[in-house]
């Protein structure tokens, strides 16, 4: 018998909970927990409800702008507070939410909100979430969250089949930034060290070089910054009038970085692009990256929606011919936050790329192999996203889906009509999708010098953003400021178009005032 060590007094474990307040919401087991629980998940409803119908209907954002924000939220200090040290009620917590949160958000649901790509969630999508986050669904090792891991593999075949790639893979991300960097991660691995032949790290990286436009995601340039590219490894190639890369302009790039000993290996290519929804000519980029036995990815985070519609898929062709594809639900699915894509031709690709077997994910019964997402991302603890695309998917159908993508840009066209009719309005050019760039030229403006005019487009958009009649945002294209409507709202008609445009031409009187003024 080993006789016992004496040693300091260990203190007994508690078996009861911490006194807080509402003990009924932290233990489903006491006695009338599930009556508390109902009638908090009733209150939970209310205010989401109270703020959709009420504060979401008033105006796109609040008139404040960003200090004066700093100030409404977090007190005269205009900094935050230190955390809570006792709790409080959930009723108590409500009333903050009420108070501090509710009358300061972004609100896709008014009609009138042309946003940057941030649609009005569908009901169906925002129940996938709650009902995501309950149900707590780790998707990474299969163990971790079982049903997780089969909603996504049946959710990720959809969008597959959707991109024209159904015999290849794809995994769900956070957005388009991840499955971006993701994409150039297994490009790297994949194609340029085979192209090496020799791992593609440090100094092996000098002289490699990637071709996109101007126009490009900024998500590109910083995934090359991330992965250990030098300076210059991304070569940005002009766009066309219409702010498209052409496959001539890529394949003269290509020629001559070949003629001065670089080694050309991935072309990533735009459909839909940020700035005006512009699609490259992905078809010829495509041919020429097998020419020129290149990686070929195409950013479609937002465009590879309109395969959804039979009427409009043919605005994006080509993706099918990709290596892989990123595309992004949380944009033109009008899915909750946040849900993006990374499809791909080969399955090996991602799996090899990111593959790894820690000792703590081993499975008793290795010889089932079961789908552990983690050995295909960058990521290994993931939400439950694939949910809510999935009951999504499934209340409306493609078909329902694709009808909300064509009420979109035939919203956009209309827009653009209004615009390119009128004497002072300038279009910079015709939507390809669902973002129409354009400026208000004011009266007596002929002869103004652009950083006039710049500025006066800035003070509309501001002008614009404390009248809450509608709400868009600014860009620059070509050293030109153009305000920008990004039309991915399904709750908006010709009526907040005709709004939008007659509430610019109200509001300039008064910002060439203030210009004038000063």
């Amino acid at each position: 018998m080993v006789p016992l060590v004496a040693s300091r007094a260990v203190p007994m474990s508690r078996d009861d909970l911490p006194g807080v307040p509402d003990p009924e919401l932290l233990d489903p087991r006491r006695p009338g927990a599930r009556g508390a629980y109902e009638r908090f998940a009733d209150s939970i409803d209310r205010e989401a409800l109270d703020w959709l119908f009420d504060r979401a209907m008033q105006r796109p954002i609040q008139p404040e702008g960003y200090v004066e924000s700093r100030t409404r939220f977090f007190g005269p200090s205009g900094a935050p507070s230190p955390a809570p040290h006792r709790g409080a009620s959930a009723a108590e917590v409500l009333r903050i939410f009420r108070e501090r949160v509710a009358p300061m958000t972004f609100n896709a649901q008014h009609p009138g909100a042309f946003s940057y790509f941030t649609p009005p969630p569908l009901a169906m999508s925002v129940g996938g979430e709650v009902l995501a986050q309950w149900l707590q669904q780790g998707v990474d090792v299969w163990h971790a969250g079982p049903v997780g891991a089969f909603v996504e593999e049946e959710v990720t075949r959809w969008l597959r089949d959707l991109v024209g790639l159904p015999d290849g893979w794809a995994v769900l991300t956070s957005g388009g930034v991840m499955a971006n960097l993701m994409a150039l991660t297994v490009a790297r691995e994949r194609h340029l060290g085979a192209l090496l032949d020799r791992p593609p790290r440090g100094a092996a990286l000098d002289g490699a070089r990637v071709y996109a436009s101007d126009q490009t995601h900024f998500s590109v340039a910083r995934g090359l910054d991330v992965l250990g590219f030098p300076e210059g490894s991304l070569h940005v190639v002009p766009s066309d009038d219409r702010y498209r890369l052409q496959t001539e302009a890529v394949a003269d790039a290509i020629a001559a970085d070949r003629a001065a000993g670089l080694m050309p290996f991935a072309i990533s290519a735009v459909a839909g692009s940020t700035n005006t929804g512009s699609v490259d000519d992905v078809v010829g980029l495509a041919a020429l990256a097998r020419r020129e036995q290149v990686w070929m990815h195409v950013d479609a985070a937002y465009g590879g929606a309109a395969r959804l519609s039979a009427r409009d898929a043919a605005r994006v062709p080509g993706l099918d011919l990709a290596d892989s594809v990123t595309i992004d639900p949380h944009k033109w699915f009008f899915q909750a936050y946040d849900i993006g894509a990374l499809v791909v031709r080969r399955r090996e690709d991602l799996h090899t790329t990111f593959h790894r077997s820690p000792e703590y994910y081993a499975s008793s019964t290795p010889e089932d192999a079961p789908l552990n997402w983690y050995e295909y991302s960058i990521e290994g603890t993931r939400r439950f996203r694939a949910l809510k695309l999935w009951m999504s998917w499934q209340h409306l159908g493609t078909e329902g889906l694709g009808g909300l993508i064509e009420h979109n840009v035939d919203l956009a066209a209309y827009l653009a009509s209004v615009v390119d009719a009128a004497d002072d309005f300038d279009l910079a050019c015709a939507p390809e999708l669902s973002v129409v760039c354009f400026r208000h030229l004011p009266i007596r403006s002929d002869g103004w010098p652009v950083d006039r005019l710049n500025v006066y487009e800035n003070a509309l958009q501001r002008a614009l953003e404390v009248d809450g009649t509608a709400w868009v945002s600014v860009t620059t294209l070509r050293g030109n400021t153009y305000l920008r409507a990004g039309i991915v709202n399904y709750l908006a008609t010709r009526s907040e178009v005709d709004a939008l445009v007659s509430a610019l031409r109200r509001l300039s009187e008064g910002v060439l005032e203030d210009l004038y003024r000063g």
